[in-house]
This record gives structure tokens, sequence and C-alpha cells, in this order.
């Protein structure tokens, strides 16, 4: 969207209208220089398969030995799965895991799902292994036939809603049974959403296909290391960001936010949590200091993806922009610093991720609050702050490119 506050305007009758200086000498007028430059956003975030991962082992020991429990910890949005696994300790080569994409966390309504979930483990065949003499084969990754997993290991799911965060506790049931085992240390992860798909719909392993090496460990040895380490470099926030809005304005002030004070209400709070910026447009539009505001984008910016826009200022003015973390409940990236708006080149070290108060956060890319999920953030009423280490947010500079030329 672009205004041009200089432009001259001939009526019908020929009357021309211009914006000048008159000398106080004589009649000449000195026009006032206009400068045009081009803002880009760019969203540079490298995605990973994960948003969140990790493992788990027992307590006094690293096996999970029958009567004993295990807890993990994870958050999750409506359209996100658990997937988990862990070796069936008494085999050669079986292990524990629920089908693709994993253990389903809500129903087909966005409910949690809590309670008792075994239903969703099954039991492995990795291939890799003759089941009687252990000697190596070849063949596809399958379900074991004639055991019921859940008979072995029991699942129960709890939910917190503020938090959007999961805690699944693993019981080894399988004491007295004709399949008593231990399970050995292992691993889980929750693949990342971008809006419309998950980024790995089969997580760890592919039934009926071969198996890597990383499952293998774990199927005939009970090591998670090669997981573990996969997961790592596979494991990272991500995030869209919104259309990006950009003010132009005179003073020391601001127009956009004002750090340490309360969200003002005036359509800061829209853009934070829903990438929505028309009232604050229509709110800055109206400020005696602003001289023109703009819209970079028309659509969430996705990794790999860049918006721009065109923007007209005369010597003095300043410029600020905001653009929404869109993987969160309500944050933002604006500048933090004062900019010229003659400025040209990066200005993306000019700029921060700042929590906006006006909604309770949830882990990045896994809250079933946050727009991305369809939810609505749940209110709260803090000051505006720069985000902090509560969760792994990538620094700015792997998130958002600001430049102008």
């Amino acid at each position: 969207m672009k205004k041009n506050f200089f432009k001259i305007a001939t009526l019908a009758a020929g009357i021309i209208t211009t914006f000048a200086l008159t000398s106080c000498d004589n009649n000449d007028t000195m026009e006032i220089p206009l400068s045009e430059k081009t803002i880009t956003f760019e969203n540079v975030v490298a995605p990973k398969d994960f948003v969140e991962s990790g493992s788990f082992q027992g307590t006094a020991a690293p096996i999970i030995t029958p009567g004993q429990s295990v807890s993990i910890k994870f958050s999750a949005g409506k359209a996100q799965s658990l997937m988990f696994a862990t070796m069936y300790g008494a085999s050669k080569d079986w292990f524990f895991a629920s089908q693709q994409p994993g253990i389903k966390l809500f129903d087909n309504n966005g409910n949690a799902i809590t309670g008792d979930v075994s239903s969703q483990v099954l039991l492995w065949d990795n291939g890799t292994k003759d089941n009687v003499s252990g000697q190596p084969e070849s063949k596809p990754i399958a379900q074991v036939p004639g055991v019921t997993a859940s008979q072995l290991m029991k699942l129960n799911l709890a939910y917190n809603d503020v938090s959007s965060e999961f805690t699944l506790t693993i019981t080894n049931t399988s004491g007295g049974t004709g399949h008593e085992t231990p399970f050995s240390p292992g691993v889980w992860a929750v693949s990342n959403y971008n809006g419309s798909q998950l980024l790995n719909s089969a997580p760890f392993f592919t039934p009926n296909a071969l198996s890597n090496p990383e499952i293998t460990d774990i199927a005939q040895m009970g090591d998670i290391t090669k997981m573990v380490t996969s997961l790592n470099a596979n494991t990272k926030v991500m995030t869209g960001l919104s259309p990006a809005l950009v003010v132009v304005y005179n003073g020391d002030k601001n127009p956009i936010y004002e750090l340490g004070q309360l969200d003002a209400g005036k359509g800061l709070k829209e853009i934070a949590q829903m990438g929505n910026v028309t009232k604050l447009q229509n709110n800055l539009k109206a400020l005696p200091n602003v001289k023109g505001v703009y819209i970079a984008g028309n659509t969430p910016v996705a990794p790999g993806a860049k918006v721009m826009t065109q923007f007209q200022s005369n010597p003095g003015d300043k410029i600020a922009y905001v653009t929404m973390f869109g993987f969160s409940n309500d944050w933002f990236y604006a500048n933090e610093q004062s900019i010229d708006a003659n400025t040209k080149g990066d200005l993306t070290s000019k700029t921060a991720l700042f929590d906006s108060g006006t909604g309770i956060d949830q882990y990045p890319g896994a809250g079933n609050h946050q727009a991305l999920f369809g939810g609505t953030p749940q209110a709260e009423s803090k000051v505006i702050a720069k985000v902090g280490n509560v969760f792994p947010v990538p620094a700015v500079q792997n998130v958002l490119k600001v430049t102008i030329n």
C-alpha cells in the first residue's frame, strides 16, 4: 500500500496545489527533497523436521523394567502428534512405536485426548535380524504378529490447556505375561507444522520399507545415540511471518509500541496475535506525526519468501516496522532502535523480538491457542518486553532479514 503525501494534484479547473517552502525574501519556491526507497522483509528460517524432541530412560537404571514407569513432557497443537520408540529388550530387533505420524493427541474437534491411549502403541520387527538365530537379514519393517503391544505397555496422557503441554507416562506392564521384557531408553519427537502439513509425516522409520541405522541401533541394542544425534540436528523452532507494517513519522517516540508499557489497544495486539495489520494501520494514519503507513505483503511469509514495499520520506523523518512471529501467541519483531528513514542497508541488527504481553505464551509452533492452529491466545496483561530464553527461539538474524535500498 503506497501513499504519496507530496503528489502534485491537478484539479479540473487547472488549479495546481504544491507543497513548497517560500523564501522570506522573494516569491521563489524551494521543493522539499522527496526520497523513495524500498524496504524488504525476508524469512530466512531454515526449516527442520521437528519442533521439539528428546529422550527418556529409567530412573534407577537406564532400562525400564516391568512395573516401572517414566514420564515425558512435550508441547503440541491440534495438527501434531507424538512419535516415540524404545526397544523390546527380550528380542533380537523389535521395538515399540505408534503408527505414523505418531500418537494422536487431539480429536477431530480439536480437543486434547487424555487418559489411556495404550491402543495406539504397536510392536514392530525391524527386519535386520532373524528372530530365532539372530543372524543378519534384510526385510522391511513390519508389525510383529500375534503380540498385542498394549498388553505390555500402558500409555497415559495428561494435558495442561494453559501451556498446551502434554505429559505421557509410559509403564512397563509386561510382567507376568508371555512376553515379559524390559524397555530400553527411548526417544521422542513432535514434527513441525507449517500451517497446512507436518514437515515429517513419517518420523523415525517407514513401515514396509527397509530400516535405517538410527532405528536399527535402538531395535537391536537399545542404543539411542545415533537417533539422538539425528534428532538434535533436525529439531528447531521455526516460524512464518505476517505482512509487515511500516510507518514513516516525526518525533522521538516509536508510534508502534513502547517498551515497558502495556499494549495501547491501537492494533499491535492484533498483529502480535493474528498477523492482522488493519487496526494498527488505521490508527496510525490518524496520528499528526505520521507521514505515511505502508504494508509489505498480503499473505503469511513462509521460510524462504520475502515481501517488500516502497515508502517515501523527507530529511528528518524516521521509520518503524512490525511483523508477527507467526508461530507464537503474541510475539512480534520490530526495530528496537530509532531508525532514520533515509538509512540504507541491512537493518536486521536493529531488530528485536518482543512479547506484546496480551496472550499467555506457549511453546512456539506447538501451542494449541496459537493462530497457527486456529486458536485464540488466553488473555494476559503484561507490559511489552523482549522475549527471553524460556523457549529455544532462534536469534533474530536466523529468522528475519530487513533491508532498505
